[in-house]
C-alpha cells in the first residue's frame, strides 16, 4: 500500500489553495481529483468575483476568511500578474423601503473589518453609472473580478513546485479512520494510508464524509443544493462597475457582474434543486430575470439576455434556513486525527481561499 503525508481531495480553487499551503510548508502533499482536469465543478461556474466581505456576520468563518481571503488574493494576483481588476460595485437601493437597510449593510461591513464603503444617493450613484435607476446605493470601492482559472493554474503551478502532486481521474470512494493514519479506498480498488486527509470535495464533500469508517454520522451534516442559472447580455454593458441589489434570503439577488473582457452576465438567481448535476438554464427562467433587471436598469432592451450557464451552491442549511457559515471540522472537532473536512464552502470560497488554505493547515492536529 503507498503511503503519503497528506491528501487532499478535490482540485477546485478551494483543494489546491489547501495543497498549495500544505506543500509550501514542506508537506508531502497529493492531490486527488475525479474528474480529468482541475476546477470543473463549482470553481468553474461562479461569478468570479472577489468580495470584499460586506455581508456576512461579524465573527463567521465567512467574514473573517473572505476579509483576509480578499488581501491576499489581490496581493497574490498582482504578483504573478493574474488577470484581476479591482473595477468596484455598487449595492443599489431601488425603493424608498430598501435606503434603511444600506446603514444596516454598512453596519455589518464596519463589523468585519471593511471601512472603505461609502453611502450615495441616487443622483451620486447615477453619476459614477449614468444609466443605473436607484434612489440609494454603497460604493465598495474594493470588490473586484479575476479569472478563476488562471488563479487555479497558478496553485497548480505552486503546489507542484513545492514537490506536490496532482492525480486527475482520481477518485475517493470512501475511507477507513485509525489512529495511525487514513486508508482511502480509491475507485480503481488501489488504497493509500495518509497521515492528514483534507476532504475538500465540494459539492460531494457531506456525500464523501459519510463514507469514512470512524467518523461520527453526527459530524456530517446534510447537502442541500441551490442553483444559480446565469443569463448574458447580448452586446456590451453601459456599466463599469458590478450592480448588486440589496442581498436577499438565499443569496445576493439577480446581480449584473462583468468579465475581464467587459462581457456582462446577470445572476445567479436561486433554484433548489434534487441533483448536484442539473446544469440546465431553463430559458423560461428570463422573463424574471428581466423584471428584476429593470429595477435598476430600466433600458434593458427586450430580447438582451440569452441563457448563460448555472452553478451549484453546496449548501448545508435547507431552504427557509439562514444561511449556514463555512464548516471546517478538524480532529479537534471530530475527534478523528488528521481528519479535516470542509462543508458548505460557497460563496465567498473564491475569495476566501487562500485565507481558507492558511486556516486548514494551522489547525491543531494538522500543523506540521
Amino acid at each position: 500500500m503507498d503511503e503519503f503525508d497528506c491528501a487532499v481531495i478535490g482540485a477546485g480553487v478551494v483543494g489546491l489553495a489547501v495543497a498549495r499551503e500544505l506543500a509550501l510548508r514542506g508537506r508531502e502533499v497529493l492531490v486527488l481529483e475525479g474528474e480529468g482536469a482541475i476546477g470543473t465543478g463549482t470553481s468553474s461556474r461562479n461569478s468570479e468575483v472577489i468580495h470584499a466581505g460586506i455581508y456576512y456576520p461579524a465573527g463567521s468563518l465567512k467574514a473573517r476568511l473572505c476579509v483576509e481571503g480578499k488581501r491576499l488574493l489581490y496581493a497574490y494576483a498582482a504578483q504573478r500578474a493574474l488577470p484581476h481588476r479591482r473595477c468596484g460595485k455598487l449595492i443599489v437601493a431601488t425603493s424608498d423601503a430598501q435606503v434603511n437597510e444600506l446603514d444596516a449593510i454598512v453596519a455589518k461591513a464596519a463589523a468585519n473589518g471593511v471601512d472603505d464603503l461609502t453611502v450615495l444617493d441616487g443622483a451620486q450613484a447615477r453619476a459614477l453609472e449614468p444609466a443605473l435607476s436607484c434612489v440609494a446605493a454603497i460604493h465598495s470601492p474594493s470588490t473586484g473580478i479575476v479569472d478563476s482559472h488562471a488563479l487555479m493554474l497558478s496553485l497548480q503551478g505552486d503546489l507542484e513546485n513545492a514537490g506536490g502532486v496532482l492525480a486527475l481521474k482520481s477518485a475517493v470512494q470512501g475511507a477507513h479512520c485509525t489512529a495511525s493514519g487514513i486508508e482511502l479506498h480509491m475507485a480503481d480498488g488501489t488504497r493509500l494510508r495518509c497521515r492528514a486527509v483534507v476532504n475538500a470535495a465540494g459539492l460531494s464533500a457531506p456525500w464523501l464524509a459519510a463514507r469514512f469508517e470512524g467518523l461520527a454520522a453526527a459530524h456530517v451534516p446534510r447537502a442541500h443544493w441551490a442553483k444559480g442559472n446565469y443569463f448574458v447580455l447580448g452586446g456590451r454593458a453601459p456599466f463599469s462597475r458590478l450592480i448588486y441589489p440589496v442581498p436577499e434570503a438565499a443569496g445576493l439577488g439577480v446581480h449584473l457582474t462583468l468579465d475581464l473582457g467587459g462581457q456582462a452576465k446577470f445572476g445567479p438567481d436561486v433554484q433548489w434543486v434534487a441533483h448536484p448535476d442539473d446544469l440546465q438554464v431553463d430559458p423560461r427562467r428570463g422573463d424574471g430575470f428581466y423584471a428584476e433587471v429593470r429595477k435598476y436598469w430600466p433600458a434593458l432592451p427586450d430580447g438582451a439576455l440569452q441563457p448563460g450557464y448555472a452553478g451549484i451552491r453546496p449548501k448545508i442549511s435547507a431552504p427557509g434556513e439562514p444561511a449556514s457559515d463555512f464548516v471546517i471540522q478538524g480532529p479537534a472537532d471530530h475527534g478523528v486525527p488528521g481528519l479535516v473536512n470542509l462543508f458548505g464552502i460557497e460563496s465567498p470560497g473564491l475569495t476566501s481561499s487562500l485565507a481558507i488554505g492558511r486556516h486548514v493547515s494551522d489547525l491543531p492536529g494538522i500543523a506540521a
